[in-house]
């Protein structure tokens, strides 16, 4: 009887600082203002293709395979604003604010408090993808035309939550650290420029760019070619979602990767070959690791900082 009531009594606070955060979540204007210009850039790159040909006097070819290939239409940069936008004042706003104060006099401890925002987080995310994904999938079908591989969407979206949420990680990370949303937004801004930055050097000039597969980010960028046809592959945490649907459709490809050089002659050198689904089951393990790192790390601050009043 006791363990019911305990178990029902932790239940109803769990869901009530889910509730309180999605709330919150929604009043925040920097999270309408990502939404709403993620739509419109969604917007635009579904009508300017459109636009540029009608000027050109050209006609649209279809492409079968626009939506798939596009998935839910935000890239590195795209993951990293929502992430900034859901999880920035998550812990560090209670800090700032002061409601940090009345939220822990309430019968809820602070792990049950961490792991709600972090459900409401993901619930956050979860609902904002879904929605541009659907807008993606009808533009492009009214666009493009039929589209092949829809039913490997669910997965497209999995990919890009896994993706997004180790930039929420790393966010909360600096920001239950500093109590300071302000440096949890520049924090997470500068390590993903650096990261950005660095990798479109490394990974291109010289023969270390295997280092960038354990990094979060862009990753290294390799090649596979399938079926006469040469694609380029982005091996970071920033691409699970492409690579997974990638390694469903070419389950057997290898990616290739080259090392530019000035010298006279072939300027590219292949430096070394892997299986798709190596990269991919790679990036997914660096990504859980920090994933699960930061957060842990988070919570144990969270869990013994003290609060002054």
């Amino acid at each position: 009887m006791m363990k019911t009531k305990w178990q029902s009594d932790w239940k109803t606070r769990f869901w009530a600082v889910v509730k309180y955060e999605l709330l919150w979540n929604i009043r925040k204007k920097k999270f309408i203002g990502v939404m709403a210009l993620a739509l419109a850039l969604a917007t635009l790159s579904l009508a300017l293709p459109v636009l540029v040909r009608n000027i050109a006097g050209e006609y649209l070819p279809q492409n079968p395979d626009y939506v798939i290939s596009t998935g839910v239409g935000v890239g590195g940069l795209g993951m990293f604003l929502f992430a900034v936008a859901v999880a920035m004042n998550s812990i560090s706003g209670e800090f700032e604010s002061g409601s940090i104060v009345p939220l822990l006099t309430k019968p809820v401890s602070r792990t049950i408090i961490f792991i709600g925002k972090l459900l409401a987080a993901f619930i956050t995310l979860l609902a904002a993808y879904a929605s541009l994904l659907l807008y993606m999938a009808v533009g492009g079908w009214i666009i493009y035309g039929p589209q092949n591989n829809l039913h490997l969407l669910p997965l497209s979206l999995l990919g890009t939550l896994i993706s997004t949420f180790v930039w929420i990680a790393m966010v909360i990370f600096i920001g239950t650290l500093s109590k300071s949303s302000l440096l949890a937004a520049l924090g997470a801004f500068g390590i993903y420029m650096a990261l950005n930055i660095s990798a479109s050097i490394i990974s291109v000039f010289t023969s270390q760019a295997w280092i960038l597969n354990y990094l979060p980010g862009s990753g290294a960028v390799g090649f596979i070619k399938e079926n006469g046809t040469s694609m380029s592959v982005s091996t970071g945490t920033d691409n699970i979602a492409s690579n997974i649907i990638k390694c469903v459709l070419y389950p057997s490809v290898e990616v290739a990767y080259l090392k530019f050089s000035f010298a006279p002659g072939n300027p590219f050198t292949e430096l070394f070959r892997e299986p798709l689904w190596f990269v991919l089951l790679r990036s997914l393990l660096v990504a859980f690791a920090y994933i699960i790192g930061l957060l842990a790390i988070a919570w144990h601050s969270f869990r013994h900082g003290q609060v002054l009043e």
